[in-house]
């Protein structure tokens, strides 16, 4: 492993590791980065001793420009040297009372700092001591494991998920993301302890998720979830898809299996981590819209209005942020239905003004989670279905070229609406501000000042208002 430690911080923690006459090691994800062949800016050292008094020697050998941050109570501290981040602390023991994840810490050996680790593939370390500067240290065989391509606790899994059930869901996003196997015992062993998570915070149990749902095929970690009953412990509305119900031999497609689907074809075309939020969501209120028709089998009618309303509420359950990322995702929850509409009908340009106006900045990313929803295996389906979205988008791009109507606001405010006819805030400028909104939308008028002054005004007289101001034009 000698090869991999050529960066001078390395020699330069040898060294002052054998100056305090003790032992550093560097441990846990970036030796198990090295031997999966990924690049890793995290660096973590383990030291007998002092982890603190180790840093500040350090830091003093790297110069004062150097950014060291010191947590004594935790007898840790950390170190921002060019694109690394360094952390060092005390090698240690840790005992867990019942109903807390939070550890007894004791001063330990390297050992006992490796059998704390979750995982036998985070168990590893290097020695940097000068005499054994590169010797891989691995009591837990997670070399063979990474071999393998295997999940698994270097104890009891019964024991390392119970002292920290967030271990439980790092479990399924390491094995999502590296696409490992968990080990059949700790599998096991999650689903037994699956009760305990509810002892973490809702921001830890978010933060792993979020990294299941970035991952390449993020399925595979919302079917760990679910098997294993994690899901049920955090996120119970969207174990309610789950199934296939049968009235007189109709049934309906299992939404569960179809948000995975769609999640994962989505995952194929972006990164953005809350137009993938909009994809777990879009179905979200199928099973409170569900409904036997006779004559026409299973509905779901208004499950996208429904469903944006929940939006809210799942967000602040989950601790997700409460800003205009929930509301970009509400919004997509509530148009999904909108191009698919539009590809089976007639297309008017009144129907792609609407929806340029109501989806804004957010038409691509509507675009692109519509064609996501396609899960037919029917090959005449999805060849309409693509060629029916062709057509959409063409459109999309002919009517924003012409009217410029995304993101667009009527030339008029509701305060010169008040201001001309002398009003206050009221039912009468609401009126009037949607009557000018519908004609441009509906190509009546053309987004243009005097056009629309003239329209307000003889809508102004019908209802009984008389102009106080003139327009601006006129000042």
């Amino acid at each position: 492993m000698k090869k991999h430690l050529t960066h001078p911080v390395f020699a330069m923690i040898a060294e002052e590791a054998a100056a305090m006459q003790t032992h550093a090691f560097v441990v846990g994800g970036y030796v198990r980065d090295i031997l999966l062949h990924r690049m890793s800016k995290d660096i973590d050292i383990v030291v007998i001793g002092s982890g603190v008094e180790l840093a500040k020697r350090v830091a003093s050998r790297l110069g004062d420009k150097v950014n060291v941050s010191y947590f004594k109570n935790f007898g840790t501290a950390m170190i921002k040297y060019e694109d690394l981040e360094i952390e060092f602390v005390g090698a240690r023991k840790e005992s867990y009372r019942i109903d807390s994840r939070k550890p007894i810490v004791e001063t330990g050996t390297l050992e006992d700092d490796q059998k704390r680790r979750d995982f036998s593939i985070n168990a590893m370390a290097i020695h940097l001591h000068e005499n054994n500067f590169g010797e891989l240290l691995d009591p837990f065989k997670g070399v063979e494991d990474i071999r393998n391509k295997i999940i698994r606790t270097p104890l009891d899994p019964d024991v390392t998920f119970s002292d920290d059930p967030l271990r439980m869901m790092r479990a399924i996003r390491f094995a999502n993301q590296l696409n490992f196997k968990i080990d059949d015992e700790a599998l096991a062993a999650i689903s037994r302890n699956c009760e305990r998570l509810k002892i973490v915070s809702m921001e830890r149990i978010t933060d792993e998720l979020n990294k299941i749902i970035l991952c390449e095929k993020p399925s595979i970690g919302f079917d760990l979830l679910f098997r294993t009953g994690l899901l049920k412990i955090f996120f119970p509305q969207m174990c309610l898809l789950y199934g296939v119900e049968y009235v007189n031999g109709q049934g309906h497609k299992d939404n569960f299996y179809h948000t995975l689907q769609v999640l994962d074809n989505l995952a194929t075309e972006t990164d953005d981590l809350w137009l993938r939020w909009a994809a777990i969501l879009h179905d979200i209120a199928k099973p409170a819209t569900k409904r036997f028709d006779p004559d026409h089998g299973w509905t779901f009618h208004g499950h996208e209005d429904k469903g944006a309303r929940m939006v809210k509420n799942i967000f602040r359950q989950l601790k997700l942020p409460m800003n205009e990322k929930m509301k970009q995702v509400e919004k997509l929850v509530q148009l999904h239905l909108r191009p698919i509409v539009l590809a089976q009908d007639n297309i008017t340009d009144s129907a792609i003004r609407r929806l340029l106006f109501d989806a804004g900045d957010d038409i691509d990313g509507l675009m692109k989670l519509c064609k996501a929803d396609v899960t037919t295996k029917n090959e005449y389906k999805i060849r309409k279905y693509k060629d029916n979205f062709r057509i959409v988008q063409e459109k999309l791009i002919e009517v924003e070229a012409k009217d410029k109507v995304r993101n667009w606001q009527p030339p008029i405010s509701g305060e010169e609406i008040m201001q001309t006819f002398g009003l206050k805030p009221g039912k009468e400028v609401g009126t009037i501000k949607n009557a000018i909104r519908e004609a441009i939308l509906d190509g009546e008028l053309k987004n243009d000042y005097t056009e629309v002054f003239e329209f307000m005004l003889n809508l102004g007289a019908k209802i009984g208002l008389n102009r106080v101001q003139a327009p601006k034009s006129q000042k």
